[in-house]
């Protein structure tokens, strides 16, 4: 069934919708509060799309969907299935920027503040996230100086004798049953009423602390004090004046320009501004409707929890603020599991969302310059390359070779996998050179490009890397390296294309040309084949020495057997197994290798 049918026969219920490639990877996922409507939207051609909704409606080959009860069911399976597929056009908010929070488990009988910087829906209170010049650390150095909430980590030990830490006023000693459960937790209220705004008392204390220190001529503790009330000075003159009320809140906007676009969440805790927190994406959907809904859930179900009140530029649906309460009741973080969604018209919320969309504004033209920057760095320079190398079509899958050997021991070769202008580590291959003696580093690189061209023609290849055919071939060296891996490619039926790269002038050699091409040194494609040169140097240099380590952390156990005759032993057989599995008329044919240290040979590796 071709794709305009299948759309016309979908049901104009509630639903997800999963898009897919050709090769059936799932490549977007979305929701619809009417699938027919919905879906038919994308293959409109009068439809103003953005550039990625264009680009991915190109790639759509099939679809499928799933019927829901209702829009807040399928808001939930569309965040589900996006965690699960990882699907390239949709908004895939990872759990990267991962912020400290304050954590206390009431559920404890002597809990105690820790920072954390993952959140799990455990029941304990959360208080963040810090950033901005607010450290977490230091307000709970401040904290324990204002009340003694013990400070070891882990269950809490059974002493004889309190700690230090009892002594100097820092902790009530629950350990050694010096204070009961109820007053301990009338200190930890004390705490959370602190870190939900309330400065006042801790405020109080350390001043009072920070005097009797001075009197008392100590003076170190008197300056740490001061430090703390430094600090706190400074959180106090983050309070938004507009914001009387010790609310808890989370101001979303964003702002796009058809092809990327960035969000700006304004974080508000016990009426202070925590920080504006930014993320740069890309822009797929077809309204700020859909992609901030589709933000918000991937928000707060991996890298936040809601807060009671969140302010958002539109107006909010039933099913999103069912699904924010959902999701702040399963945290068990306060009183109330109510989230109250807003799009506020006027007033000091709606200077809040001014905010935001002035950062999240202000975010995107840095983000559209990086990625220009990016642009030009990447695709921009295989573009360039491809220009000056005369290619007829683009380079999308380059791939360069280096030879790795000390005096002709354990060469080894190394793969490296560039996809448009970017590494593609997953698809770096390296080799044993299996076929060359000594440091002929010409018909070593014969062999790996044999090797892996081979790899080509094998049928029914499932190596992700080697079942792909490469644009362009980089070689580390000049004619003679170059020249070797041309006729291999040949020898093996292949016309690729292939460059070399010369280390000393940077000189870029081109087969059946004996003047090589001159690339000044501030173009992006020199820069792009100086990378991936220097990267498969780094990763052949990175496995011969591992090699070489292995073997030779393995002979240093061997008696008599010094640095010498380990270097002559690996020349002579490359491996452990091989030295493992000789005999002992092998072993003393090796120079510097008498019977005796013959003998020491097999025996250790027959204790082995």
């Amino acid at each position: 069934m071709d794709i305009k049918t299948k759309v016309s026969e979908l049901p104009q219920n509630s639903g997800v919708y999963i898009m897919k490639n050709a090769d059936g990877e799932v490549i977007y996922v979305g929701k619809a509060k009417n699938l027919k409507n919905r879906v038919s939207q994308y293959f409109q051609h009068n439809k103003n799309h953005t550039i990625k909704v264009t680009s991915m409606v190109k790639n759509i080959a099939d679809f499928q969907y799933i019927i829901t009860p209702n829009e807040a069911e399928a808001l939930a399976l569309e965040n589900n299935l996006i965690k699960r597929y990882q699907p390239y056009y949709n908004i895939l908010l990872k759990d990267g920027k991962s912020y400290p929070y304050i954590r206390i488990d009431l559920k404890q009988d002597f809990p105690r503040l820790e920072i954390i910087r993952k959140l799990k829906r455990d029941g304990a209170k959360y208080f963040g996230p810090y950033f901005a010049g607010v450290k977490p650390v230091e307000l709970i150095k401040m904290l324990n100086n204002a009340y003694p909430l013990r400070m070891c980590k882990g269950k809490l030990p059974h002493r004889k004798r309190p700690c230090i830490n009892y002594d100097l006023g820092l902790c009530s000693a629950p350990c050694c049953d010096k204070i009961t459960k109820a007053d301990y937790h009338k200190y930890v209220q004390k705490a959370i009423d602190f870190l939900n705004g309330k400065f006042s008392e801790v405020q109080a204390i350390l001043r009072e602390k920070m005097s009797r220190f001075a009197e008392n001529e100590q003076f170190e503790l008197a300056l740490t004090i001061r430090d703390d009330l430094n600090m706190l000075d400074r959180i106090k003159q983050k309070t938004l004046t507009f914001m009387p009320n010790l609310d808890n809140i989370d101001a979303f906007a964003w702002s796009g320009n058809g092809s990327v676009a960035s969000v700006a969440v304004l974080i508000i805790r016990g009426g202070r501004s925590v920080g504006v927190d930014c993320f740069h994406l890309v822009d797929p959907e077809l309204d700020l409707v859909d992609s901030l809904t589709q933000f918000i859930t991937q928000y707060y179900s991996t890298t936040a929890i809601p807060p009671e009140q969140i302010l958002i530029p539109f107006e909010p649906t039933i099913e999103l603020r069912e699904w924010l309460t959902e999701q702040r009741k399963s945290a068990q973080i306060g009183r109330t599991s109510a989230v109250e969604l807003i799009c506020p018209k006027k007033g000091e919320k709606k200077n809040l969302l001014k905010i935001a969309q002035e950062n999240a504004e202000m975010y995107l033209d840095k983000a559209v310059e990086k990625e220009k920057r990016m642009q030009d760095y990447t695709i921009g320079a295989t573009e360039k390359l491809a220009q000056i190398l005369g290619m007829n079509k683009p380079i999308h899958r380059m791939e360069c070779y280096d030879i790795s050997n000390i005096g002709g021991l354990l060469s080894v070769a190394s793969m490296v996998v560039f996809v448009d202008g970017q590494a593609k580590t997953s698809h770096y291959r390296k080799f044993r050179i299996k076929t060359v003696q000594g440091a002929d580093d010409f018909a070593s690189m014969r062999e790996v490009i044999t090797r892996r061209l081979n790899e080509l023609s094998k049928p029914n290849n499932q190596d992700p890397s080697f079942s792909q055919k490469p644009d362009l071939i980089v070689v580390d060296g000049g004619k003679g390296q170059l020249s070797n891996a041309v006729a291999a490619a040949q020898a093996c039926g292949y016309n690729i294309s292939m460059i070399g790269l010369a280390k000393q002038e940077e000189e870029v050699f081109i087969p059946n040309q004996s003047q090589p091409i001159i690339i000044p040194r501030t173009h992006n494609a020199l820069k792009l084949l100086q990378r991936i040169r220097d990267e498969s140097h780094r990763f052949a240099i990175t496995y011969h020495r591992k090699l070489r380590n292995k073997i030779t952390s393995i002979l240093e156990e061997i008696e008599g057997i010094g640095p010498k005759k380990r270097r002559n032993l690996i020349k002579a057989f490359k491996s452990v197994d091989a030295i493992k599995n000789a005999s002992i008329n092998d072993l003393v044919k090796v120079d510097g290798i008498s019977q005796k240290d013959a003998l020491s040979i097999k025996k250790y590796f027959n204790v082995e």
